[in-house]
């Protein structure tokens, strides 16, 4: 009843802006993880090895921070509105230039493009948000926005599934470009940041950056760490997943969708119920918790040798996975400096990005690496090993930290 109650108090201007950046961070999870689907169809068409091909998952996540960067200062100087509809432009195209690369050279060269628009989307759109929303929904709002990140994931299954048997790896692309249509509805429906809006002093932004920047340099090097062990966290447990389902598990194109589905809507829950509950219980608190619960839950998830208990294991890790990426967007706008509400979190989001961008080149070595009875490729130890590492720092990352739960933007 809570969250009813808070759905019910957000103004038309509210409800407008928290879709828009919901469905912006969507669409830009939905064109990053078409990728993830289709790993050995394009290293087969390009004549490439799926570790060189998970190289192209990593060289995006190694750009996003120059995005976040670049986007991020453009919302901090000029406003979150318009930065925001330039970026979602620039990753759509990108997309939609991927179809039609005609070697892995220029397949690599525009995914590691696509990474730059990326990274710019998620600073831009959670400050715009968080400053949008009540200060008492931030919580509840913050595992929804978060969440467009598993909705993502669950539309490109469902695209997957639909499009690939008929038009292959390029006709998803092709698909990818349908995120450009968000820019009409926010130029039309969404209103610019008021928090942004209050600020006198936006011509001494640039004079400015340096001396915040040398003030909070210890918060700004511990949530990179925090963000690189979120995002190895999230990436080991998803981008190499489809891989092993269908390389070690021998699932077909329809098992691992509707597998794929199922774990997505694991992720929305977990996102929306675990962020709502850290607005009582703490930001930290909740991530703890749900990092020792993935930790519980890795045998269910790679190792059960029944499909329905591997289903049950997949939704609830991404229950736990996602639960705590829900806490995310509000507790770094909690944490940033004022002046850098659009830069600070985004740049260390995607800082984190880049140094867990390899994720699934080392998952993949890893399975290489362990093989199985047969000599092939172990992709559940690997998995497995990796997650048990990553949840174990994410645990004491957050028991080291702070939080300013319920500030007042």
């Amino acid at each position: 009843m809570e969250a009813v109650r808070l759905f019910r108090i957000l103004t038309r201007d509210q409800r407008n802006t928290f879709v828009a950046c919901f469905l912006g961070w969507s669409l830009d999870a939905f064109d990053f993880f078409l990728l993830t689907f289709v790993v050995s169809s394009v290293g087969h068409d390009f004549n490439r090895s799926i570790v060189e091909v998970t190289k192209a998952i990593a060289i995006s996540l190694m750009m996003r921070p120059v995005g976040a960067l670049i986007f991020g200062l453009l919302g901090d100087r000029f406003g979150r509105r318009i930065p925001l509809m330039a970026d979602i432009i620039f990753y759509s195209v990108m997309e939609l230039l991927t179809a039609f690369a005609p070697n892995f050279t220029v397949f690599y060269i525009l995914r590691a493009l696509y990474g730059i628009g990326m990274g710019g989307e998620w600073g831009l759109g959670a400050s715009l948000a968080m400053e949008s929303l009540p200060t008492e929904s931030r919580g509840l709002f913050s595992g929804l926005l978060q969440q467009g990140y598993a909705f993502g994931y669950l539309l490109a299954a469902v695209v997957y599934w639909i499009v690939f048997p008929f038009f292959g790896w390029r006709g998803l692309f092709v698909a990818g470009f349908l995120p450009a249509l968000l820019v009409i509805y926010i130029r039309a429906r969404v209103p610019e940041s008021p928090v942004w809006n209050r600020q006198t002093s936006r011509t001494a932004f640039w004079s400015k950056l340096w001396p915040v920047l040398k003030q909070h340099w210890l918060l700004f090097g511990y949530v990179i760490l925090l963000m690189t062990a979120f995002n190895a966290m999230s990436h080991g447990t998803q981008d190499m997943y489809q891989t092993f389902l269908g390389q070690q598990r021998g699932f077909g194109v329809s098992t691992k969708s509707v597998i794929g589905i199922i774990y997505a809507i694991g992720a929305i829950c977990g996102g929306t119920v675990v962020g709502h509950l850290s607005q009582q219980f703490g930001r930290r608190k909740a991530i703890i918790g749900c990092a020792a619960l993935g930790i519980f839950l890795i045998p269910l998830w790679v190792f059960s040798p029944m499909l329905v208990v591997l289903v049950g294991g997949g939704f609830a890790m991404q229950f736990a996975v996602q639960g705590a990426w829900g806490i995310v967007p509000v507790h770094l706008n909690e944490l940033s400096p004022p002046e850098l509400r659009s830069t600070f979190p985004g740049f260390a989001y995607q800082l984190g990005n880049l140094f867990a961008a390899n994720t699934a080149v080392i998952e993949a070595k890893l399975a290489q690496h362990f093989q199985d009875a047969s000599g092939h490729p172990n992709y559940a130890k690997s998995l497995a090993v990796f997650a048990l590492v990553i949840f174990i720092a994410l645990i004491f990352l957050a028991a080291i930290g702070r939080e300013n739960r319920g500030r007042e933007f």
